[in-house]
């Protein structure tokens, strides 16, 4: 099944987790794919591992340079873009009372800037029909403490899908946004500061899946194929949640 045969896909932070398995699903399906990332050695990692439809860009989203960089090898490519899955971000803990001025910019920056200008930038080259996934949380509806700026900058993209599905309808251009629960990635045992406590970071997500356990990153690459491919045509504005029913049941 080719789903994505002829079409450009944009995939920021795609170097590992979530981004890595979606990119790697895309060229499966025919995609030529051009993924972000902003260490070199881990960039030429996940090109080397996606294969001949990937070209590697270094990048990162909260930097307008490198995102003018990343549209200029696509439009040098010569076909447009028809997905734009701008999944790139993170996070880190903080209590209210040790939010930092620079906690809260870095992580508004990446979150909530880079996929701003992200979009921004990607619209010109957009061809008809194009559609935009955007990696939200499930966390967005959640009250979690030490991650409230991580969580309101996730709310923050829930808002924009909905405000860009709004705009972006005249051209024919569908926005949607995927939120995850917890799920296995390099980023989330980044949250603990060795081994021991990300297995009891691990421990404690899953007890509180209605699943019993955390999801895997093609669990999530699956939904984000089906919100960029046209057996969603009739979806817009929407967001899918992907977390064992942890925001739902």
């Amino acid at each position: 099944m080719a789903r994505f045969e002829n079409k450009t896909v944009l995939v920021t932070g795609g170097t590992s987790g979530i981004g890595l398995a979606a990119a790697r699903r895309f060229a499966a399906e025919g995609a030529r794919v051009f993924v972000t990332g902003r260490r070199q050695e881990a960039l030429d990692q996940a090109v080397a591992e996606i294969g001949p439809a990937a070209t590697g860009v270094r990048g990162d989203v909260a930097d307008l340079a490198d995102l003018d960089r990343v549209v200029a090898a696509i439009e040098k490519a010569g076909r447009g873009l028809d997905v734009v899955f701008a999944n790139a971000g993170g996070g880190e803990f903080a209590a209210i009372e040790d939010i930092t001025w620079q906690h809260y910019a870095d992580t508004f920056n990446a979150n909530v800037g880079g996929t701003i200008f992200t979009v921004q930038k990607a619209l010109p080259l957009l061809n008809a029909g194009a559609a935009i996934v955007i990696t939200s949380s499930n966390i967005d509806v959640k009250g979690v403490p030490a991650f409230s700026v991580y969580a309101a900058s996730k709310a923050a993209l829930r808002s924009f899908t909905r405000s860009w599905a709004a705009e972006l309808t005249g051209r024919g251009i569908r926005v949607n946004s995927i939120a995850p629960g917890p799920i296995g990635t390099p980023g989330l045992s980044g949250l603990a500061p060795d081994a021991g406590a990300a297995e009891q970071l691990f421990e404690g997500l899953a007890s509180g899946v209605p699943m019993g356990r955390l999801g895997t990153t093609d669990e999530v690459a699956d939904p984000v194929l089906f919100l960029a491919s046209d057996a969603s045509s009739y979806l817009t504005g929407t967001e899918l949640y992907v977390d064992g029913g942890a925001s739902q049941v």
